[in-house]
């Protein structure tokens, strides 16, 4: 079987995305120099040997004479990469490679990206737990539903690190930071709000708790069977638990046409289509949040004609709900304290962070600061690592 020479051109060549991506997204670079012997011996033997030396007595000197406290573990196993699904590991390592290319864009994190071939619960918690010594802090990505959420809370329980499921906590709260400025806008109260979370797994079940926690109560949460709630037989034990905090307490049941019906706000983080004519049964002056992607579960142009604000995921439309706004600011705050993990409290403050940077300049189509507004980060770390202290798991 012959193979093409090294040099020879790639069939993409000449398309811009993927001519971006040769060789990869990522480089270590080297913060010392190794001009000569002399460096050389203090970078490495022998001089690294006092260094270890010295950690192997106090193991807290990895804070501050190695990387550890400043990269964080972007690892993922493949089985539901963005819009894509379960494509695999190795595919899914230019999602991983951008992820922490963000990390050092927008918090000034190095991060390293990890992807595990195995999809087995129980050996993606002991991989990640003993890789732990090498990172500040874990980020785990594109993992699918209901696996996340056992993996993410065994490692919680079992390392002193932040563990964050990005998935779920930064769509969480980017779509909380929008939502309390469109219900501004809208003259709306959280404790008076009727909301729609359309979709169950791991997004859709961590919007429908922060919004528990920022004290937003009649929820209904809906998966392809209908609206979660306890007359169901069907539901996962994290479903099960989410009914009974949710759509319990008022009484919902049905379908997605009767949540919908007078509702204030509907979220979608499922994929598929509402029809215009569910949507038309809204509350006047909605909101919709359609984030799926590429395309969204109500289209801008449908969604303009019923609600007073609309968000989708999409960077061509404005109200854009991107990640991006909060993963990098969380963890620089927990960074910078030494976290040993990130709290309710640091997500919503992260949330509340971000809306009130919008200011004088809320309107229908500016309910949340762009990406690329300076001011995000710094913002994001400074309230995520207040609210560490105020919960007792900082360290510094």
């Amino acid at each position: 079987m012959s193979h093409a020479p090294d040099n020879a051109p790639h069939p993409f060549h000449g398309d811009p995305v993927f001519d971006l991506h040769v060789g990869g997204k990522l480089e270590t670079v080297s913060r010392v120099a190794l001009k000569g012997a002399e460096e050389l011996s203090l970078a490495y033997t022998p001089g690294v040997a006092r260094v270890c030396e010295a950690i192997a007595a106090d193991p807290s000197m990895t804070q501050e004479y190695t990387w550890v406290p400043n990269v964080v573990a972007v690892i993922t196993d493949g089985t539901a990469v963005l819009g894509l699904g379960d494509i695999g590991p190795a595919a899914a390592m230019p999602v991983m490679e951008g992820k922490a290319v963000l990390f050092k864009q927008f918090g000034g994190v190095d991060a390293v990206p990890i992807c595990l071939d195995t999809t087995d619960t129980e050996e993606i918690i002991e991989t990640v737990a003993r890789l732990a010594p090498s990172f500040g802090g874990i980020n785990l990505e594109d993992i699918s539903a209901p696996r996340c959420f056992e993996i993410e809370n065994r490692l919680k329980e079992r390392l002193d690190i932040p563990v964050f499921h990005d998935d779920q906590h930064g769509t969480a709260v980017v779509a909380l930071a929008a939502l309390k400025n469109a219900l501004k806008l809208t003259g709306r109260t959280p404790s008076s709000t009727r909301v729609v979370v359309s979709g169950a797994g791991a997004a859709g079940v961590a919007v429908a708790r922060i919004l528990l926690g920022a004290g937003i109560r009649d929820i209904a949460v809906l998966d392809r069977r209908g609206v979660l709630n306890s007359e169901r037989s069907d539901l996962t034990d994290v479903k099960a638990a989410l009914a009974r905090e949710t759509a319990d307490n008022f009484g919902r049941s049905g379908t997605l046409a009767d949540a919908m019906d007078g509702a204030d706000v509907y979220i979608g983080v499922s994929g598929g289509t509402v029809p215009e004519e569910i949507v038309a049964t809204m509350a006047p002056d909605a909101i919709i949040f359609g984030l799926a992607n590429p395309t969204p579960e109500v289209h801008p142009d449908v969604a303009h004609k019923y609600a007073r604000v609309v968000a989708t995921g999409r960077s061509d439309f404005p109200n854009q709900i991107n990640n991006v706004l909060c993963f990098p600011g969380i963890f620089r705050g927990a960074f910078d304290v030494h976290a040993t993990k990130i709290t309710e409290g640091m997500k919503l403050a992260a949330a509340e962070a971000l809306a009130e940077l919008v200011g004088d300049a809320l309107a229908e189509d500016m309910i949340i600061p762009s990406p690329f507004d300076p001011r995000v980060g710094p913002a994001v770390s400074r309230a995520v690592a207040d609210a560490a202290r105020r919960d007792g798991v900082a360290r510094k």
